[in-house]
């Protein structure tokens, strides 16, 4: 598996913002979107873009309350859909290329993408990765975060806390003048060299708005210095799957359901974290944050700009 390879990249400008325009041959992009836009974020974007990250990270928020040994997947379904339509949004996920939920409820050793299940129920010591969308008024923010059920083993929570630290080792490379290589090199770097995890390669980052899944995809893994070069403006999610061994991945097939669901292929845990974030002039800035004093200073401020017209 190599990185996405770019056959072509135009310039033009469009609605007063500079585009770029890819081609990407990768076979693994995200949802098999292959062609897209990029557009550089004005101001005025990213602060609907912020009002949609406050309210899903709202959402987690008021799942983590209810999350407890015994509550079924369909029960944080419930949850986090209402809290969104209740703060006059739209769960982007809800019907997008056939998908009937509003949230991924995934559990353990799923990966990614599974259904929330009325019959499945959290028990003490599980992981469960919640992810979804959030479209606040055509502004997208894409957002995964894992919750330990109860006390879990050790294992466990050096993962949950070791993918966490991976997220923002990612972040930490999103400034202007870095590739994305450099975001997937850090990751890797640290989870697979040198805390001996699996990086999943098949399901990776992307770019985020005009739509919720735009070109190019943003690695977890890859080479330092390559990658296309990240400007002022650019609006991505970092979302680093690592697992305890392997990072291959096979599809399971929900059971009463035809969709599929991606889990580890040897059955080993994996935990999942993933903000949507804007690369500015002054470092990257969190639109998701559910901790404002952890992400102090990826916080955007009156201070922060984009200076990319």
């Amino acid at each position: 598996m190599t990185n996405s390879q770019r056959n072509q990249i135009s310039r033009t400008k469009q609605n007063n913002h500079e585009k770029l325009i890819l081609l990407l041959c990768s076979p693994f992009c995200f949802y098999g979107r292959r062609i897209d836009l990029i557009t550089l974020k004005s101001e005025h974007e990213i602060r609907g873009m912020l009002e949609s990250g406050a309210i899903l990270a709202g959402m987690h928020k008021a799942v983590s309350e209810v999350i407890k040994p015994g509550i079924s997947s369909w029960e944080i379904e419930k949850v986090g859909r209402k809290y969104i339509e209740s703060h006059g949004a739209i769960p982007a996920e809800l019907g997008f290329e056939g998908y009937k939920y509003a949230t991924c409820v995934s559990i353990n050793d799923e990966v990614a993408h599974a259904i929330p299940r009325k019959n499945l129920f959290l028990r003490e010591g599980d992981i469960v990765k919640i992810d979804t969308v959030v479209n606040y008024h055509g502004y997208f923010s894409d957002s995964c975060w894992t919750y330990a059920i109860g006390k879990v083993s050790d294992e466990k929570q050096q993962l949950m806390d070791n993918t966490l630290k991976a997220l923002y080792l990612g972040i930490d490379q999103a400034v202007v003048g870095n590739r994305l290589g450099d975001i997937g090199y850090a990751i890797q770097r640290f989870t697979e060299d040198e805390k001996g995890y699996g990086d999943v390669r098949e399901l990776v980052g992307h770019s985020i708005q005009p739509t919720m899944h735009e070109a190019p995809d943003v690695l977890s893994y890859g080479e330092p210095a390559s990658g296309l070069r990240l400007r002022a403006g650019m609006t991505i999610t970092i979302e680093p799957m690592i697992t305890t061994d392997t990072w291959k991945i096979v599809t399971k097939q929900a059971p009463h359901d035809n969709w599929e669901y991606y889990v580890t292929a040897d059955g080993s845990q994996c935990a999942q974290y993933e903000h949507s974030l804007v690369v500015t002039d002054d470092g990257p800035k969190i639109l998701t944050s559910q901790d404002f004093t952890m992400d102090n200073k990826y916080l955007w401020t009156k201070e922060s700009h984009v200076h990319n017209d």
